[in-house]
């Protein structure tokens, strides 16, 4: 959003809308962790609507559909924001407990710190275990 708003006030909003429209694949995470002022949600539904049916967009959330219209702002935005995006769409709804906090909770009950170098990483079903950069 903030480099949306600054290409915009920098009058170089149409090259940004042109490279991410381009994108064979766009990922948007995390969205609705933060309320978006009026023109933020009205840039990202521009950026969406460019998209819509040439691209694939993926969008992570904590909240759920229904309360979209909270972070932007007016119903009839989300509306047709949520008109685009679920179209042609596989929506994943993931319950349970942050793998996040899960492994923090780990490190925490077992003593091991994120700071040795090497140590194994637990991979999430269905992936091989990845080794831990040195610190």
């Amino acid at each position: 959003m903030h480099e949306l708003l600054e290409a915009r006030d920098e009058q170089r909003l149409i090259r940004l809308q042109r490279r991410l429209a381009g994108y064979k694949v766009l990922i948007i995470d995390d969205l609705a962790y933060v309320p978006l002022s009026t023109a933020g949600a009205e840039l990202l539904f521009d950026v969406v609507s460019q998209r819509y049916e040439r691209g694939s967009t993926i969008i992570t959330s904590d909240l759920p559909l229904d309360e979209w219209i909270n972070v932007f702002g007016t119903e009839q935005l989300t509306n047709a924001l949520l008109d685009r995006l679920t179209h042609h769409v596989h929506i994943l709804d993931m319950q349970g407990e942050s793998y996040r906090l899960r492994e923090g909770k780990g490190r925490q009950s077992n003593g091991a710190g994120a700071r040795e170098a090497g140590r194994i990483i637990s991979p999430l079903p269905g992936r091989s275990p990845r080794r831990a950069l040195p610190n």
